[in-house]
């Protein structure tokens, strides 16, 4: 699994009119089954006077399938959540929920006029979804004498680490956050720099 992804930026809403139909597609960035379920209760109560409210979810990378959720919420079986998950696993994009509201027009559609109503609403909102990279970030800590603080200052942006704090002591204590695949990098750095006397600790993310 790639540790860098896209993943939705921020809220994203998309509607159209389909048959009299009206089809909100509401798209969010969740990062476990319950941000998941607290998006989705949100938009039921927002949109607490639809006719349905259905929805979908990948949580984890794009196409991931371990940790994914759907529901017709009243839409024949198969018709909404089903196309609405498929989309959204096919879509590059991780980490992402969808709801679409239907407010009911007056006209039948058909099953096969919900499948393709409720999976276009997403594909629709997915087109102008703006996303960013989601980086595997972990937390490291190390020690270097107080001759190697200025390399390690002026080494840290190198591999792309975010100095979180230093304290002095014996030693400089330095804790950093950094992209999971520099950490080879940043832990040679710093065996250099102390002739192999400190290694880099994992302290959150392992």
């Amino acid at each position: 699994m790639s540790a860098r992804y896209q993943v939705p930026r921020e809220r994203h809403r998309v509607e159209q009119v389909i048959d009299r139909s009206r089809f909100i597609c509401t798209v969010e960035r969740v990062q476990s089954v319950e941000e998941a379920q607290t998006f989705i209760k949100a938009m039921n109560a927002e949109f607490a006077d639809a006719t349905h409210n259905c929805w979908a979810y990948v949580v984890g990378a794009p196409g991931s399938t371990d940790r994914i959720g759907m529901s017709d919420d009243g839409e024949p079986h198969g018709t909404a959540g089903r196309p609405m998950l498929t989309v959204l696993q096919h879509c590059g994009v991780g980490e992402i929920a969808a709801v679409v509201t239907r407010y009911y027009g007056g006209t039948k559609l058909g099953t096969g006029g919900l499948v393709k109503a409720y999976g276009g609403a997403v594909q629709e909102a997915l087109a102008s979804l703006p996303t960013i990279e989601r980086i595997d970030a972990v937390t490291a800590a190390f020690e270097v004498g107080y001759a190697q603080i200025g390399a390690v200052q002026q080494l840290l942006p190198t591999v792309g680490a975010e100095l979180l704090s230093q304290e002095f002591g014996e030693e400089a204590h330095f804790a950093v956050t950094l992209p999971r695949s520099e950490l080879g990098r940043l832990a040679e750095m710093v065996a250099h720099l102390t002739r192999g006397a400190q290694s880099v600790r994992v302290i959150d993310g392992d």
